[in-house]
């Protein structure tokens, strides 16, 4: 089992900034392949970044990429997010993810609200 907790989010105004953290225990960190997803009102549930399954690279959606940037800190054991140049349309929830090949373990998720 690996339990995942968020922070970080919150109120932001269009073009601010936010870092989601998430910290992991129950299993050994570096082997845990990591993402961010987020959810919507009345939106499915979508990808946001993550890690390469093969290769570790980061991996963006469309819709963040050059404004979100992840990483890790595997002596932390936690998993960051970015955020950068923030848009209304960012508003959701956002989960952390984990899991050895899928993603099989989920956060509570934490709220990122960005006002126009």
């Amino acid at each position: 089992q690996v339990q995942l907790v968020e922070s970080g989010g919150g109120l932001a105004q269009a073009g601010g900034s936010l870092r989601l953290s998430c910290a992991a225990s129950g299993r050994t960190f570096s082997s845990l392949r990591m993402g961010w997803f987020r959810q919507a009102p009345g939106k499915e549930r979508e990808f946001v970044a993550g890690f390469g399954r093969l290769d570790g690279r980061t991996l963006y959606s469309d819709y963040v990429k050059g404004r979100f940037t992840i990483s890790r800190d595997n002596a932390k054991n936690s998993v960051y997010l970015q955020m950068n140049s923030l848009e209304p349309e960012d508003t959701a929830v956002y989960y952390c993810a984990a899991g050895e090949i899928t993603y099989d373990y989920w956060g509570q998720g934490t709220q990122v609200t960005v006002s126009a």
